[in-house]
């Protein structure tokens, strides 16, 4: 069945509108590491996928996963030391104000516990997000998602512009001043919620502003911004769906701006492929959540993904991917720098870690988002043997988020695949 036949197939049994990757769908039939192979046996470097994150087919979580599903796999009705040893696990890589988990299967799920919570705990509703925010798929979550500037309110949702240099809301400033510029609209925007007297729940945020495009954030807008939403009554939720298990280089991204939650989110690749997430915060906020909703999953808190999930935390540091990952992306960036005068389409480069971010422009001389450039990247590196994405705002920023074993010996090779397409088709 060829890949057209596929997509009509997949049209009629999941419903058309279901998105896919590239403009020549691909058929994807195994995984091993940092390979993906199509089903004509091409193998693709994948630069994409963060769920896999020890690994596609990585034989000790699947190991894991075999051996429990032969003993047990109930829900969290019942007593099982491994769901509490997770749980604590967990609990411990965080910083100490965190001390309770909620487990679920996705971001969204988690997000959504996560809101939940901080309204309980402050007896506030609304949220303040970015502009160009993604935390899931919900009905509640789904609010957060893409909120404009211009009608910054939805159903006690607002927006305030996700801060960065790049494209700053004001042009000219000094870092310092910029940051004061960023902070001056979410002080407006909090006494803007009290005026509405909606009561204000807290902030929601990634901490390395993942969906917006990896920004580079103006100097002390985050330690400040967090202060001043605590003040404010708030609680700082902090999404590290993408952004967590050692993705920046350090355990968690907000680790890496220097700020600590009052709640934490964590999914994508805590099951490296199961389905599990968690919420995270102090034990009296999650005993009143508790308390308050008597919330259940079906399938979260299991023992297959207490299992699956500390399978997962024994590859990350047996294999010492912390800080692999600090060079392996450290390595990366520094080989597309160059491309930042020889390419006139590459209006910046941004990275956190092992994840890195291409912001394509129509030229330097305004640096206007391109997206179709982006997106025709994107394309003619697959041809090449490499999957990536587009992200950001504007959909031009270039999405390169490999497993966390990506190595050395893949960076050249992508290095060699991007320097072709560069020459061939925009030099």
């Amino acid at each position: 069945m060829n890949n057209q036949q596929l997509v009509t197939r997949r049209e009629n049994a999941i419903g058309k509108g279901a998105p896919l990757f590239y403009e020549e769908p691909l058929h994807i039939v195994r995984g091993e590491g940092a390979y993906l192979f199509d089903a004509d046996g091409k193998r693709y470097i994948d630069m994409y996928n963060n769920v896999p994150c020890v690994g596609h087919a990585n034989p000790n979580i699947a190991r894991a996963m075999y051996t429990q599903l032969q003993k047990l796999n109930v829900h969290s009705r019942y007593l099982h030391e491994d769901i509490l040893e997770y749980a604590e696990q967990i609990a411990d890589l965080h910083t100490a104000s965190i001390e309770s988990v909620v487990f679920s299967c996705s971001g969204t799920e988690a997000n959504e516990v996560a809101m939940t919570m901080a309204r309980i705990a402050t007896g506030g509703s609304a949220f303040i997000c970015t502009n160009a925010a993604y935390h899931g798929n919900s009905d509640q979550v789904g609010k957060l998602t893409y909120v404009p500037l211009e009608n910054n309110k939805r159903k006690n949702i607002y927006s305030i512009p996700y801060p960065q240099t790049f494209r700053p809301i004001v042009a000219g400033l000094s870092e310092e001043e910029l940051s004061l510029k960023y902070l001056q609209v979410l002080e407006d925007t909090i006494t803007q919620i009290q005026a509405d007297g909606i009561g204000f729940a807290g902030i929601l945020f990634c901490p390395i502003f993942a969906n917006e495009g990896l920004p580079e954030i103006p100097a002390g807008f985050m330690q400040a911004a967090t202060q001043m939403v605590r003040d404010a009554g708030g609680l700082v939720i902090i999404d590290e769906v993408q952004s967590g298990f050692c993705r920046t280089g350090r355990w968690w991204g907000y680790e890496k701006v220097g700020v600590e939650p009052d709640i934490v989110t964590m999914g994508k690749p805590m099951g490296n492929g199961l389905p599990l997430s968690a919420t995270a915060s102090g034990k009296e906020i999650v005993e009143q959540y508790r308390s308050r909703t008597r919330y259940f999953n079906t399938f979260a808190s299991s023992p297959l993904q207490a299992v699956t999930g500390m399978a997962v935390l024994k590859e990350i540091k047996d294999r010492n991917i912390l800080n692999q990952v600090g060079q392996i992306g450290e390595y990366l960036r520094d080989g597309l720098e160059g491309y930042l005068q020889r390419i006139d389409y590459i209006g910046d480069i941004r990275s956190q870690g092992l994840f890195v971010g291409i912001d394509w422009v129509i030229s330097k001389n305004d640096n206007t988002p391109n997206r179709e450039g982006a997106v025709r990247v994107v394309n003619l590196m697959k041809t090449k043997g490499f999957l990536m994405s587009n992200a950001g705002e504007h959909g031009n920023v270039i999405k390169i988020r490999p497993p966390l074993v990506f190595q050395k010996e893949h960076a050249d090779n992508f290095l060699e695949a991007f320097d072709s397409v560069m020459g061939e088709h925009f030099v």
